[in-house]
């Protein structure tokens, strides 16, 4: 019998027999109302398409910003910055544990020098700005609200998401820096922050993306997902902030497969779980705070360097597995980012391809297409189920932190991942160009290549920075930010101070790394 992607069982024919004992009234609802399985919006696509978003970050901030001119002026409705790796893990450009790294897999933020050259001639006040980041997320959140300040953008009109989902890095990333228990409060810390100083900032964007970039599977990844959502939550209402007061700020990033009906079909079981979960564990009584919002990203991991224009068919059928699954927002992959990073032409044929899909097809006149359909309303049922499942063996552990500590999420991608690896080595599981259809010779392609010394540049700029700032503004300020860590107060408004001095990103993650220790993964399952 063949199977979906999470192992449930597929049949070969759906009929009325497969929804007996359906309550559409319980299961579905309508568009726009609990418990949200056709969406969280009542006309969803049909008033206007979701915010179409592109990845993109590389190299130095002035390359980097001239990439997003040239994708605004593609029309991208929404930036979404890419970070180096050692952006990623707190350390400046001229680190040696940044040697080699410097501008690789995203932008080199060292500074808030570097953040105004990023956005510079940017409409903020316009523009949605995705940023991801996690272990340092407050900084670059505030380096943003301190540029966007200087153009004369008040903080209340910035509107955007922080990706700030640290619990995910123990799981499947490894871009962490502290411990569990300090990285979510300094998560509950943005949250509180943002509420009054940014109200329309999405302060956490909580990513099954990464898990299944490591090798979840649906139910998986939905999951581990609400799983750390749950423990967010708590975290917060433990912190003393009403339920009501900060979910509505809450988001969630999901990958999308070239399985569609299950994607859809795992879309729609999401968003029915949390509205169940926030309504009745959590007694949120505004619906904004039983809405699962969320970004998608066409699935990176399925994209091949072999044969790679086979890849713009793989990101399409992702692209409208995302739509038809009700996202608010989409990065469409470019095809070569299975080589290198994308080029431009590759960048500009991903955002056209959302822009077929919004305006060629007819995807967009009709909320939730695949209502009552009997396949995608038996996967909904079926996924949810699984991932309800899932969801109570990591409760029973005594919570998403418990559990991570245990290894069991890991664990449990860990074998997902080997049996998908196993069916491609063994031809079982099909894969265009790599182990079926394969070409004899592979044809030419000249990859996007990053300045190798954008290193050296970027240590310059930091010892002239240095030398120009005025250091005992900045002493003084991440003397206050220690306080702040080593108490209870929320440690946002010393931090804004360090940056504004023009403290490094290193530096500020230094000084709470001197307070709240680093994290060192130890092996368990």
């Amino acid at each position: 019998m063949a199977t979906t992607e999470s192992g449930l069982p597929f049949e070969a024919k759906y009929g009325p027999e497969a929804l007996l004992g359906w309550d559409a009234a319980t299961q579905l609802g309508e568009p726009g109302q609990y418990p949200y399985t056709r969406g969280v919006y009542p006309s969803m696509y049909t008033g206007r398409p979701w915010t179409m978003r592109q990845y993109a970050g590389f190299g130095t901030a002035a390359e980097s910003n001239r990439r997003y001119h040239h994708l605004i002026e593609a029309g991208t409705t929404g930036l979404s910055v890419a970070f180096d790796l050692p952006t990623q893990m707190g350390y400046d450009s001229d680190h040696p544990l940044a040697a080699g790294e410097v501008g690789k897999v995203g932008v080199a933020i060292d500074s808030i020098d570097d953040m105004r050259i990023l956005f510079d001639g940017l409409p903020l006040d316009r523009v949605s700005t995705s940023m991801t980041i996690n272990a340092p997320a407050a900084v670059l959140l505030l380096m943003y609200q301190l540029v966007a300040e200087e153009q004369g953008v008040p903080s209340a009109q910035l509107n955007g998401t922080i990706q700030n989902d640290v619990l995910k890095e123990y799981i499947a990333r490894g871009t962490y820096i502290f411990p569990p228990t300090p990285s979510l409060r300094l998560t509950t810390d943005i949250f509180s922050y943002c509420q009054s100083e940014l109200p329309r900032w999405n302060t956490i964007s909580i990513s099954g993306y990464h898990m299944a970039e490591a090798g979840a599977n649906p139910a998986q990844e939905i999951a581990f997902t609400l799983a750390n959502g749950i423990e967010y939550v708590r975290a917060a209402v433990a912190s003393g902030q009403s339920v009501d007061e900060f979910a509505p700020r809450l988001a969630f990033f999901f990958v999308s497969r070239t399985t569609l009906l299950e994607e859809v079909a795992k879309f729609r079981a999401a968003r029915r779980i949390w509205a169940r979960v926030m309504r009745d564990e959590f007694g949120a009584r505004d619906p904004k705070s039983q809405m699962l919002r969320f970004h998608t990203q066409t699935a990176g991991v399925q994209l091949t360097a072999q044969q790679p224009e086979v890849n713009l068919v793989r990101v399409a059928i992702q692209g409208l597995a995302a739509v038809l699954g009700g996202t608010q927002s989409l990065h469409t992959n470019s095809f070569d980012e299975a080589i290198a990073l994308p080029t431009e032409k590759a960048a500009r044929l991903a955002l056209r391809t959302q822009q077929v899909l919004a305006y060629e097809t007819d995807v967009t006149k009709t909320v939730d297409p695949f209502a009552g359909s009997y396949v995608v309303e038996s996967l909904t049922d079926e996924v949810e189920a699984a991932a309800v499942r899932l969801m109570k063996q990591v409760a029973d552990f005594g919570g998403a932190v418990a559990a991570i500590e245990q290894g069991f999420q890991k664990s449990e991608i860990e074998d997902s991942a080997y049996l998908v690896a196993r069916e491609i080595d063994s031809g079982d599981r099909v894969v265009v160009g790599v182990n079926r259809f394969v070409l004899a010779e592979s044809e030419p392609y000249e990859p996007l290549r990053v300045d190798p010394t954008i290193g050296a540049t970027q240590a310059q700029r930091l010892g002239r920075l240095r030398a120009e700032r005025d250091q005992g503004a900045v002493d003084r300020a991440l003397a206050d930010m220690r306080r702040c860590a080593e108490g209870t107060d929320n440690v946002l408004p010393p931090m804004r101070e360090a940056l504004r001095a023009r403290a490094t990103v290193g530096e500020v993650c230094d000084a709470l790394r001197e307070v709240w220790g680093r994290y060192v993964p130890t092996q368990t399952l």
